[in-house]
């Protein structure tokens, strides 16, 4: 909270330095990724839920690195659309035709495959030069089959030849971060810390997050030996 980032007796109990200053999520994404991208550390995509998509600064700064991404938007988002009008994601989807929309999996659920109706439109963008013209900019809708009137919007960047599955699976690909976090609460202790100090935070998160790759990664292991051993039966 931003009251409490700002209460300085708060903050020398905890032991937060005093450079570090309170930043909305948008902000702390960028700072992450920055990070990431300074050390080496690149991403084919960047997805995120609409807290981060509605936020244009954060939006226009991924396209100056030319990161590409697939951002949700909430319903009352406006983008620009062909003829330079700014037009409310509902009101464009509105007029979409059946022909626009296709059916495809985002990617295996616990039930099986997670089964939308989606449909994309390219959105209103200047192209001027040659780097201008290696991007694509578009609106992408995704429709439950079971209640067609439940629409879920994106705002998308990315290169000029990008397909609509591509999309569809980056959109997806939303689903395992956040099996990948109710794992790590439920078996590692993510969400048990008090938040009492500073550094301990951090070390406590470190320490949960090591232990929950370390475990991944032998689970990841065994499943393929697995396979090798049946693929040798057979």
């Amino acid at each position: 909270m931003k009251e409490w980032a700002n209460d300085q007796q708060r903050r020398q109990e905890a032991g937060v330095p005093e450079t570090v200053r309170f930043a909305t999520k948008p902000e702390l994404a960028r700072q992450m990724l920055e990070r990431a991208m300074q050390a080496g550390v690149g991403a084919a995509w960047v997805t995120g839920d609409a807290v981060y998509g509605g936020d244009r600064k954060l939006r226009v700064w991924l396209e100056e690195q030319g990161q590409p991404f697939v951002l949700a938007v909430s319903v009352k988002e406006a983008l620009w659309m062909p003829g330079w009008k700014q037009v409310r994601v509902d009101k464009t989807a509105a007029g979409l035709n059946p022909a626009d929309w296709h059916r495809l999996s985002a990617g295996s659920g616990a039930k099986g495959e997670r089964l939308y109706d989606w449909a994309w439109q390219r959105l209103g963008r200047l192209q001027i030069t040659a780097e201008d013209q290696r991007w694509g900019h578009w609106l992408l809708v995704r429709r439950s089959i079971e209640a067609p009137q439940r629409l879920d919007y994106y705002v998308v960047f990315g290169p000029a030849q990008t397909t609509l599955t591509e999309l569809v699976s980056v959109s997806g690909a939303r689903w395992n971060i956040e099996t990948c976090f109710k794992t790590a609460k439920g078996e590692f202790g993510l969400d048990h810390y008090e938040v009492r100090r500073w550094d301990a935070w951090h070390r406590f998160i470190t320490l949960v997050l090591l232990a929950h790759a370390f475990v991944s990664a032998m689970r990841a292991s065994e499943a393929e030996k697995r396979a090798q051993k049946v693929a040798l039966c057979c």
